[in-house]
Formats: C-alpha cells, sequence, structure tokens
C-alpha cells in the first residue's frame, strides 16, 4: 500500500492529462471572486526532477510533457505553472497537482491535502513550503468523507490513487457516491489508468450509472515502455465546469497529433 513513488511516472502521458485538465479547472474557477476548497487525496511529493534516476530509468517523461509541452499555448495555465516551477526549481522541474493547486489558487482558498507514504509526505510538505496548505498523513478518502461538504463549499476534489490496493476499484464507486451526497456541488475529479487487462471498466460501469450527468474522458497511447500494461488513462469528474468537455477535446487532440 505504501510503496507507489509517482517518480517513476511523473510526467508522463497520464499526467498531462490528468495536470492540463486540472489547471485549466482551477484557472477557470479562480475568475469568480469567491472562494474554494480544494483537496486531494493521494498527493504524492508535489514536486519532481524529472533528470533523478527514478525517472530517467522508466523514460515515462519522454513520452508525456517532452512530447507534448509545445502543443499547449503559453497562456494556457498548465504551461504557467510548469514555467513557474522551472523558473524557481530547474529546468527539469515538474509539478504535480498539489503544486499546481498551490500556483493557481488564492490566499483566501483553502488547499488540504492527504498523503500516507512517509518520504513522500515529508517531501510535500517542502515542496509547499510556501504555500499554505493543511497537509495530513492519513487516508486520503476517509479523510474527504469527514470533510465533506467543506467550508468552503465551492470546490474540487481530485481522487488519484495508485490502484495497487486491488479493492480501490471495488471501494471507489461507493466512496464517490457518498462524497456526492454529502457535496452535492462540489466538482469531483477521479484519474485511473486504462489497463491491458480493462481493471477500470466494472467500476466505471457503476460511475457511469450512478453519475449519468459527469463527464469522462479517456485518452489513450502506446505504451511507453516494452511490456507495459497502461496504453491510456481517463478522468471522471462529476459536476464539471462549462466549457470542460471542450477543453478535454482540445487535449484528446494533443494525444492523437
Amino acid at each position: 500500500m505504501l510503496s507507489y513513488q509517482h517518480i517513476y511516472h511523473a510526467g508522463n502521458p497520464a499526467d498531462v492529462q490528468k495536470h492540463a485538465l486540472l489547471a485549466w479547472l482551477l484557472d477557470y474557477m479562480t475568475a469568480k471572486d469567491k472562494p474554494l476548497t480544494y483537496m486531494e487525496t493521494h498527493s504524492g511529493r508535489g514536486l519532481y526532477q524529472l533528470d533523478a534516476p527514478e525517472a530517467v530509468k522508466t523514460g515515462e517523461a519522454a513520452a508525456g510533457i517532452a512530447r507534448m509541452e509545445q502543443g499547449f499555448a503559453p497562456d494556457h495555465p498548465y504551461r504557467r505553472c510548469l514555467d513557474a516551477v522551472r523558473k524557481v526549481a530547474g529546468p527539469a522541474a515538474y509539478p504535480g497537482s498539489p503544486l499546481i493547486a498551490g500556483l493557481l489558487l488564492r490566499p483566501f482558498d483553502k488547499i488540504v491535502l492527504a498523503e500516507l507514504h512517509p518520504r513522500e509526505h515529508a517531501a510535500l510538505r517542502e515542496a509547499m513550503s510556501s504555500v499554505y496548505a493543511d497537509i495530513r498523513r492519513e487516508d486520503g478518502l476517509a479523510m474527504a468523507l469527514s470533510m465533506c461538504p467543506p467550508t468552503p463549499r465551492r470546490g474540487v476534489l481530485m481522487i488519484d490513487p495508485s490502484y495497487e490496493v486491488k479493492d480501490d476499484y471495488d471501494r471507489l464507486p461507493s466512496v464517490i457516491g457518498s462524497i456526492a451526497r454529502k457535496w452535492p456541488v462540489g466538482v469531483i475529479m477521479l484519474w485511473y489508468p486504462i489497463l491491458t487487462g480493462g481493471a477500470h471498466r466494472p467500476m466505471l460501469e457503476r460511475l457511469v450509472a450512478a453519475h449519468p450527468d459527469a463527464l469522462r474522458h479517456e485518452v489513450h497511447f502506446a505504451p511507453v515502455r516494452p511490456g507495459h500494461r497502461m496504453v491510456g488513462s481517463g478522468m471522471f469528474v462529476i459536476n464539471p465546469a462549462w466549457g470542460m468537455a471542450e477543453e478535454a477535446a482540445r487535449i484528446s487532440a494533443l494525444f492523437n497529433a
């Protein structure tokens, strides 16, 4: 359960999909002068160096951010986050979703981050040291259930498990359903991998049946290395913002280029 470290996968094609869509959403929501809450259940370390031995070993960023970055306009919020992080942490730096939130949200917004892995939790605290955030070492799904509905009620929940625990696929639809009932105005974002074995399909069938108006966005890509089972990734978004489907389509076009 605590073995997963995202540094091996940072900046891969799935990260590009997830982080670009999240950055667009937070940029859209902060256009209104109303406070919001951002919560994340599986935060990771927040900041990654793509020239670290772990990242170089897998080479996943080469198929992701290195290939697709120029497809985003300089004023796209995702590109703005990349530029801001590299200016401070060097040209190989890559922001995870907590740092993207920290860069795009405002001082009066609330950020609550959960991460169980001890080393990842310590690194997350360091990465977020310049941003006020409530950083917790606890089960993120339990945290979200206990916090919802949050104050401010307007906000976003990012759920991004490693799916190393096999019952995640079975557990998530019921947990998300409970959160959505407690927090009907919240934007709930679930990331999932698309594997050759199709492990995500029963979970998605349950989610679609329970939340027919949600946005389901999937991208497909070649395995980043021989034998790799991930051939795509998806985002399931309850209460998507206006215009989010169009932004998702623009992101899809980068994968098809």
